[in-house]
């Protein structure tokens, strides 16, 4: 950190030496050759002594400097690290009133301590605003000039004063043009700020200036993460129809690409995730496979190689999306999210419990932002693995807040008035209304929309309506069996098998009810299994199957004392009291737990 100390070591001594005075040049004074001579040899020597005390008067100066920051960087990465020590060691330089560029590094590096390491941020304030001005005045300064505008817009940021931290970055980036780096890093620096403040098209337009930039300075590998950056922001503003041509001109440039292996596999790997997600939130589960396939390999690939310390020949290549581990518990993610939304839920919780477990790791050593997000995002997904499990007690206990989508809100919410009866017809017709996937169903996302259509099935059904539910249902499994949308496939079985059986159709019934009882055995789906074994052992009595009949009635003994006793156990925690919870502090206090975990405590 504070190994680059001066850029200027002799500048002083140079600015000090005098030049020796010239021989007078009349022919009048030929005689006095020799004295002149001699006087301009004591005069050369005077001066030469002067730049030689003054020399070794400069090393000294050098010495006191060099000394008092290696003791600061000493204190610094003590374990455990002596702040105070270290900042008293970088304050003694001041009283030594040291040259500017001494001046400025100072109060960069008491900035960057006091910031990083303390919650003085007033003081922190001041050494970065003095190390940006000061360093402005000095030419050929731009390490200490770009590091102290972004460290000090990061410190205008974490205090609200996003004003003051906008026009500082731009400055920044408006003199930065000649140091490809930095004007790279403050391009991301600014998108990135423009991204917390939900402003998506600042963000992106500032992307596409870095991208042109990087093409202009010869860096392709920095394009490429300049587009991918962009790409990232056009799916979370679901601007789809601009995504497509953007991921194909980077699939291009990541594959052209030829330099570091491990920044390579690393702009694969941000392609693919890219592309898994856009298939994920279109709701195209199968055909997401070969995509996520590619990127289970390309992960595997990353952790076999070791990083190469030659730093790449172009300043604008000096960039690094993620961290190999970081990458790796992403893979997980996103595996975890194909699975949920395929069905598969062991399999959802299997690469769960590792990434989980991964997380933990990294952790300790790590406090990244970006690892608690992950952690987060997997809760939400076990926990809704706990519930269609029949492990509603696990999931209480892993609970976190979550938005969900709004359509997937209001497909729930039918579904639930739907099952109640008639008590909200007004309310339930005015959702259905907005859930009406053959005209007014605003989400462009496959399973989304396969679920709407089997919301719609279910409404038929109690209405009984049956021609209606079937054309719903079979629109459903049409659109469920394309993509692997294993629970929306077994749930339409079922309930065709249901409406087949009321029709007095025992052969057609049975050949849904079959299929839908193994699939649901297979996820598992414990609602689904319950209510394919009630519908066995209801289709056997009709058709005179005693012994069918029993085993099927005996399933279904056995799945309702499983979700009875689960039901039980979690009526009885603490955490129960967060479905009444509307106003004030959480009604639980909740307790870390020993060793790897996955519940709420970890993230408070």
């Amino acid at each position: 950190m504070f190994q680059d100390a001066l850029g200027g070591r002799s500048r002083e001594s140079r600015e000090g030496r005098r030049a020796p005075p010239r021989a007078p040049s009349s022919a009048s004074l030929w005689r006095r050759l020799v004295v002149v001579e001699a006087k301009m040899a004591a005069q050369a020597a005077a001066a030469a002594q002067a730049a030689a005390a003054q020399a070794a008067q400069a090393e000294a100066a050098d010495s006191w400097y060099l000394a008092l920051l290696g003791f600061a960087e000493h204190f610094r990465t003590s374990s455990p690290p002596k702040i105070r020590l270290c900042v008293h060691c970088l304050q003694a330089v001041f009283p030594f009133k040291p040259p500017q560029r001494i001046e400025a590094r100072t109060h960069l590096q008491l900035g960057s301590v006091l910031y990083h390491h303390t919650k003085n941020s007033e003081q922190a304030r001041s050494h970065l605003e003095k190390a940006w001005l000061i360093s402005q005045q000095i030419p050929q300064f731009e390490d200490v000039k770009f590091e102290a505008a972004s460290l000090l817009s990061e410190l205008y940021c974490q205090e609200n004063s996003v004003d003051a931290a906008k026009p500082l970055l731009r400055k920044a980036i408006q003199i930065s043009q000649q140091t490809p780096y930095w004007h790279c890093r403050l391009l991301f620096q600014l998108a990135q700020l423009h991204t917390l403040e939900k402003d998506l098209v600042s963000a992106c337009d500032l992307l596409g200036v870095g991208a042109e930039y990087a093409r202009v300075v010869g860096s392709e590998y920095t394009r490429a993460l300049f587009l991918l950056s962009k790409g990232m922001l056009l799916l979370m503003e679901r601007k789809l129809q601009e995504v497509h041509p953007l991921l194909t001109l980077c699939g291009q440039i990541v594959e052209n690409w030829q330099g570091n292996p491990i920044q390579k596999e690393s702009l694969r790997v941000f392609f693919l995730v890219l592309q898994v997600t856009h298939y994920l939130d279109a709701g195209q589960v199968k055909s997401v496979k070969p995509c996520l396939k590619q990127l289970q390999q390309c992960i595997q690939t990353i952790s076999t190689l070791h990083d190469d310390e030659i730093l790449p020949s172009n300043p604008a290549d000096l960039f690094h999306w993620l961290p190999k581990e970081h990458m790796c518990v992403l893979v997980y993610l996103v595996t975890v999210m194909h699975s949920m939304q395929a069905g598969y839920l062991e399999k959802a919780q299997k690469y769960t419990d590792k990434a989980l477990m991964q997380l933990e790791k990294l952790k300790m050593l790590d406090c990244s932002p970006i690892l608690s997000s992950f952690q987060v995002i997997l809760l939400e997904h076990i926990i809704m693995c706990r519930l269609v499990t029949g492990h509603k007690a696990t999931a209480l206990q892993e609970l976190t807040n979550h938005q969900e989508l709004w359509a997937f809100i209001v497909t729930n919410l039918a579904s639930v008035y739907i099952r109640e009866g008639n008590r909200h017809q007004e309310v339930l017709y005015s959702l259905l209304e907005r859930i009406n996937p053959d005209h007014s169903f605003p989400v462009s996302s496959h399973c989304l929309r396969a679920a709407a259509f089997y919301v719609r099935g279910l409404f038929s059904f109690f209405q009984g309506r049956y021609n209606e539910a079937k054309r719903f249902l079979r629109e459903t499994l049409k659109m469920s069996n394309a993509e692997d949308l294993n629970r929306l496939t077994a749930c339409s079985l079922v309930l065709l098998g249901h409406i087949f059986y009321v029709l007095g159709n025992h052969r057609e019934s049975n050949n849904m009810v079959v299929p839908a009882m193994q699939l649901a055995s297979k996820i598992p789906d414990m609602s689904v299994q319950l209510w394919s074994s009630a519908l066995l052992r209801d289709l056997n009595k009709a058709c005179g199957n005693a012994m069918d009949a029993h085993e099927a009635a005996q399933m279904h003994q056995n799945f309702s004392q499983q979700l009875l006793q689960d039901h039980i156990e979690a009526c009885s925690l603490p955490e129960h009291n967060l479905i009444t919870w509307t106003d004030g502090p959480p009604p639980v206090q909740f307790q870390a737990q020993n060793g790897p975990n996955t519940s709420l405590a970890s993230l408070l």
